[in-house]
């Protein structure tokens, strides 16, 4: 049986809870200096996340929700200028306020890295997204991430498994040697689809979606004196996700 050797991380709604009350306020801001009367609501925008990519959930917002409007230049293009303003105010509001990392992944990090595993990145969102956010929460520390798969560095994105299979060929590693972090059932698949064990971490967009083939589902990875809910797979008595918990995890077929 292989070694565990590298933990490959989602990032928008896994390491932190940026869709609500960042990459949503963006779009909002991007669509206000555009003349828009457009508001995604906190309940609107759980409907958007259907579709992974900001460039694609707007297209499907279009089609689905303003199919008589016109824009003034070609759908492509416009879409391709909104979404780059929006990428703008979404670095705008990590620089002003940030957004904080989920419970326990600093800790994880850290604990991987002292345990001599290898980190990565496998993410729909921009890389300038991932760059800004890692720094603002994780200041001095993006090198720690030796690969960092993002936006349209594959041309599929998730629930394919082509970013997986993009991060895999860059750390040089088979998927019986690596642990995925999702938050959601689209990534989910794009990770088992690359043939990655994963553990899920859910947050309020996510709760009650089909998670079946995680290894576990968990609130979120939690501290000594935070306990995690476990929802699916075995926690082995943990009470909060550790490396000695994934080496577990990971030992288990």
């Amino acid at each position: 049986m292989s070694k565990l050797q590298a933990l490959i991380f989602d990032v928008d709604g896994t390491l932190s809870d940026t869709e609500r009350d960042g990459h949503r306020v963006a779009f909002n801001r991007a669509f206000a200096d555009a003349g828009l009367d457009w508001d995604w609501s906190v309940e609107l925008y759980g409907d958007l996340l259907s579709v992974t990519g900001g460039k694609e959930r707007l297209t499907y917002y279009l089609e689905r929700y303003r199919p008589d409007f016109q824009p003034p230049k070609p759908v492509a293009e416009f879409v391709a200028d909104l979404h780059a303003a929006k990428t703008k105010h979404y670095l705008d509001i990590l620089a002003e306020h940030g957004i904080p990392l989920r419970p326990g992944v600093e800790r994880l990090l850290t604990e991987a890295r002292e345990s001599g595993l290898r980190l990565a990145i496998a993410t729909t969102t921009t890389p300038a997204n991932v760059t800004a956010l890692l720094e603002s929460v994780l200041p001095g520390k993006l090198s720690w991430f030796e690969v960092i798969g993002a936006g349209d560095v594959v041309p599929a994105k998730k629930p394919a498994p082509d970013i997986y299979n993009y991060v895999l060929n860059q750390l040089r590693l088979d998927p019986d040697q690596c642990l995925a972090f999702e938050d959601s059932e689209l990534g989910l698949r794009s990770s088992l689809g690359a043939g990655l064990k994963t553990i899920v971490t859910i947050n309020p967009y996510t709760t009650g979606q089909d998670f079946s083939g995680a290894a576990l589902v968990v609130d979120n990875l939690g501290a000594p004196a935070q306990p995690i809910d476990i929802f699916a797979g075995n926690g082995f008595g943990s009470t909060y996700v550790d490396v000695d918990l994934l080496c577990k995890l990971f030992g288990r077929r």
